[in-house]
């Protein structure tokens, strides 16, 4: 049959990126605790294509995948990253896997059980040198009071939740619920999915003499990087859902 992707494109146009975006598909991922987890992720897969290319070959990508899950292991996607390449003639080559984690929490008192879900993110690039780059991101909920309006008042302060979006490069494998941990203990208050009374005055009071901007909290979180040796790389930022104003308080920090 004619192949219609392997007609020559005149137009003399690089595409950075070509590939499939937003396909769910199962998976495995490593859990500290019970050693693997499943769960359901959203892939996205590139490849650049040549000026002469008219079109890669999307169903290729899919091949590829069914060799990569269900376990996905940062061995796998660099192998996926490679076949990629070969399989679709690339240059570069980029995947991007997204989805939720799941893990036990027990409240601060009554020690009642729950689980919080946590967005992930790993993301593999491979260029013309072979050279793989690994990012590694989590997003986590954090609780927040307001300092100013703590100052400021004569009873309470202002509290809301916010999210807090860690990406990192590291030298050796970091288990995603260290991240996690990291940037729980960097609010003014963590977030549970279960809580008795007992739990909620404790949050309540913890949070109040606990008070933070989302600049405290991202500088927080960077002092803590800066003295880990293995991260190589690392970007966060916090976004709080203002209770009192209609919009979001917001601040980034990336290292060089």
């Amino acid at each position: 049959m004619k192949d219609t992707q392997n007609q020559r494109d005149y137009r003399n146009i690089t595409i950075d990126k070509v590939g499939i975006k937003n396909l769910r598909y199962p998976i495995t991922v490593l859990d500290r605790r019970n050693g693997c987890q499943n769960t359901v992720a959203t892939i996205n897969m590139y490849v650049d294509l040549p000026h002469e290319c008219k079109g890669t070959h999307m169903s290729r990508f899919v091949e590829i995948l069914n060799l990569l899950c269900p376990e996905v292991s940062l061995k796998k996607i660099s192998d996926a990253l490679e076949q990629m390449k070969k399989h679709l003639n690339a240059a570069s080559s980029h995947i991007e896997v997204t989805f939720p984690y799941f893990i036990e929490k027990k409240a601060p008192v009554s020690r009642s059980p729950g689980l919080m879900d946590y967005t992930c993110k790993l993301t593999g690039s491979s260029g013309p040198d072979g050279k793989i780059d690994f990012v590694s991101e989590v997003i986590v909920p954090v609780s927040s009071v307001c300092p100013c309006s703590k100052e400021i008042s004569e009873a309470g302060a202002h509290n809301q939740r916010g999210e807090v979006r860690l990406s990192i490069r590291f030298k050796k494998f970091i288990w995603i619920e260290d991240m996690i941990k990291l940037v729980e203990k960097s609010g003014s208050s963590e977030v549970y999915s279960v809580l008795k009374r007992v739990d909620e005055k404790y949050i309540t009071e913890y949070g109040f003499n606990n008070p933070k901007f989302v600049e405290d909290i991202v500088r927080d979180i960077a002092i803590k990087l800066k003295e880990d040796d293995n991260v190589t790389w690392f970007s966060v930022s916090a976004e709080n859902f203002e209770s009192i104003h209609n919009h979001s308080a917001y601040a980034h920090i990336a290292s060089g």
